[in-house]
């Protein structure tokens, strides 16, 4: 499910089954180029009014960040090693949350 969800490479599986990156972060033109993959990739809607489906997102993109939370902590209280990145959600998940609750609060 995370998989078609995120694209190929997401997985149910706890960060501490797989090995950890050691790859090399991507060069500029390695960057522009997997840039272009992935804007060849997208599709643009046909001309016209579409159903706007942007909060119903967010709400999703909510839930999803919660439950990431929720298996961030407890990998954390298993004191398994998290990734830098992990860290940084768990550390600044509030400020995340207040920002949706803000675009829920205005958009209408």
């Amino acid at each position: 499910m995370l998989e078609a969800r995120f694209g190929p490479g997401w997985t149910r599986e706890p960060a501490g089954a797989e090995p950890p990156l050691r790859s090399e972060l991507f060069s500029a033109d390695q960057m522009e180029q997997h840039g272009r993959t992935l804007a060849a990739a997208h599709r643009l809607a046909p001309p016209g009014r579409s159903r706007d489906r942007l909060l119903a997102r967010l709400a999703d993109n909510e839930s999803v960040l919660a439950r990431v939370c929720g298996e961030l902590t407890a990998a954390v209280a298993a004191k398994s090693r998290i990734t830098p990145g992990a860290e940084w959600l768990l550390d600044n998940h509030y400020l995340i949350a207040e920002q949706i609750r803000t675009a829920k609060r205005h958009l209408p």
